[in-house]
């Protein structure tokens, strides 16, 4: 496993890349103690399939880029809620209607919050 710092750094890559897109209502809950293989779990919306596949791309190239592995990636082909699989992070980018449908904040809200910076230009939008 790797170290939390390590899970934070590849959280700001990953939040800096989703916010680049246009990625909305980020999310990260420190999900490590109810499953000891994953240190954190992001959260973001799209707000059309063309969106959440770009920000999922995004993602996924800066987080390569850092020179991290992709262990897995699951629904692409789709774009209503692609998960990322970095080993100690996992990235759920989700069109609108699946986010508020399966409701993970609900399934997950005993795990706390994990504090991120946004990205300037994503503290502009409305």
């Amino acid at each position: 496993m790797q170290s939390p710092e390590t899970a934070e750094e590849m959280l700001q890559i990953a939040v800096d890349a989703a916010a680049s897109k246009g990625g909305e209502d980020l999310v990260a809950l420190n999900v490590s103690e109810p499953l000891p293989l994953v240190d954190i779990f992001l959260l973001v919306t799209g707000n059309s399939e063309r969106n959440v596949a770009a920000i999922a791309d995004e993602v996924e190239d800066k987080l390569i880029e850092a020179g991290h592995k992709r262990v897995r990636r699951e629904g692409r082909a789709e774009a209503r809620w692609v998960l990322l699989d970095f080993g100690d992070l996992i990235v759920h980018v989700f069109h609108q209607e699946e986010r508020v449908y399966y409701g993970l904040e609900r399934l997950w809200k005993d795990c706390p919050v994990v504090p991120f910076d946004l990205p300037e230009h994503a503290a502009d939008r409305p």
